[in-house]
């Protein structure tokens, strides 16, 4: 081919994408919604990644289920795409990257700090630098403070109470336990569980200056297969107690290898109240074993029960039980946002989504717009068999349920917050 035709056929390509551009963008516009979802489902932690996927997913029928959302393009459904990270913040990034590229402007992950601290600095770098494809982040479940405080971002929306609060809520139950002097800090190696065991520390000298702390211990993160070393200095120390933030199989292996090693104290905790640690640890673990969450399934009221049963319904497994409240208001805040803006846009969606106030089972969550943390009631509960009194239903077919003992209201549950929210334009 001569210099010219191929000028000459270049041109005629670039007009031929030129023109199909509009159509190309007006079926992007009238299309499904993606929502991209990074997280494990492979590796350590595939569990709880499978149970954000099987949340998410029955939010997003729900929403489908009545009509998708309103948008200026008329009704659209919401389409979930799952991306496996593996853990890892590396295999994050490009999963971020991939997501993007395949039209995601709706981004969701929360099982891991350490990697919403990567997608919140790469998604505050993408959003600046390629504002033609601007994306938002959803994260329901990291906890470090610093996202809705120093490290604050517009971009970024958390629907999980923060390691301090959760800390807060514990100490309501912490604070009457009167035969408490000696308690055990664990968590894991990562800005999280530094963050738990810091927060953890200050808290208890403030309100319960007699409870000596007698060991403090982080690990690394999804690689520890035998927790009896620590189970054992926990029982040496003469601990009553041990405060963790541990999730996923680095929690049930801690607490088997607790009871293995005859440790009696009490589990405070910010996830004890499933995979596998209810079972994990059996009888020894009634009236020990306290959990903190925005919703557990023996919140004794009718709208709740009704919640819970319709999703045992949908995911009928024994160990498929593992319900998220938060979850599912994140996916009704997010289709209120885009009916509200009429449009997909992340910005547009993004300035709704600031004043979010949803209301689902009976649990009604705000977001606050200073910070984009949501304000939720958050529950403590201590396990106990299933059908004595306040335990109707157990967790995970293990004969085992949550009794909820405290409910801390969203105003009670807040903390300030030093965040300096920079918006775009």
């Amino acid at each position: 081919m001569s210099p010219i035709s191929r000028r000459t056929a270049l041109r005629q390509s670039a007009l031929a994408l030129w023109a199909a551009a509009p159509f190309a963008a007006l079926a992007q516009a009238s299309g499904p919604i993606k929502l991209a979802l990074i997280e494990s489902t492979s590796g350590p932690f595939a569990n709880t990644g499978e149970a954000v996927y099987r949340n998410i997913a029955w939010a997003v029928e729900r929403v489908n289920g009545r009509g998708g959302v309103a948008t200026s393009s008329g009704q659209r459904p919401l389409v979930l795409e799952r991306y496996d990270n593996k853990g890892q913040v590396e295999e994050s990034l490009s999963a971020l990257r991939a997501a993007i590229d395949s039209g995601a402007r709706v981004i969701l992950q929360g099982n891991s700090s350490a990697v919403a601290a990567a997608l919140i600095d790469a998604v505050n770098k993408h959003n600046q630098r390629d504002p033609q494809r601007q994306v938002l982040f959803l994260n329901y479940s990291a906890g470090d403070p610093a996202f809705t405080n120093d490290a604050c971002s517009y971009w970024h929306f958390r629907f999980d109470a923060h390691s301090d609060m959760r800390i807060t809520a514990l100490m309501q139950v912490i604070k009457e336990d009167a035969e408490l002097k000696r308690i055990y800090l664990i968590g894991q190696d990562y800005s999280f569980g530094h963050a738990v065991l810091r927060e953890g520390k200050r808290q208890l000298a403030g309100q319960r200056p007699d409870v000596a702390v007698v060991g403090e211990e982080l690990h690394p993160v999804g690689r520890v297969k035998d927790f009896l070393p620590y189970a054992t200095k926990i029982k040496a120390s003469g601990a009553q107690a041990v405060l963790t933030g541990n999730w996923g199989n680095d929690l049930t292996l801690l607490v088997k290898a607790a009871r293995d090693v005859g440790f009696e104290g009490r589990f405070y905790t910010f996830y004890g109240n499933a995979l596998g640690a209810p079972a994990a640890i059996g009888d020894a673990g009634i009236g020990k074993v306290v959990a903190v969450a925005d919703w557990l399934p023996n919140v004794p009221t009718p709208e709740s029960a009704a919640f819970y049963k319709s999703f045992r319904e949908r995911f009928p497994k024994p160990q498929d039980d593992y319900v998220h409240m938060r979850m599912q208001l994140l996916v009704e805040a997010l289709a209120q946002a885009i009916g509200r803006a009429k449009s997909v846009e992340p910005r547009a969606v993004a300035a709704q989504l600031e004043r979010a106030d949803v209301t689902l089972a009976g649990q009604r969550g705000q977001m606050r717009p200073e910070d984009h943390q949501f304000q939720q009631t958050l529950v403590v509960g201590v396990m106990d068999k299933q059908g004595a009194p306040g335990v109707p239903f157990d967790v995970e077919g293990s004969g085992y349920g949550f009794r909820v003992v405290r409910q801390i209201s969203a105003a009670q549950a807040a903390m300030p917050t030093t965040c300096k929210m920079v918006r775009p334009g």
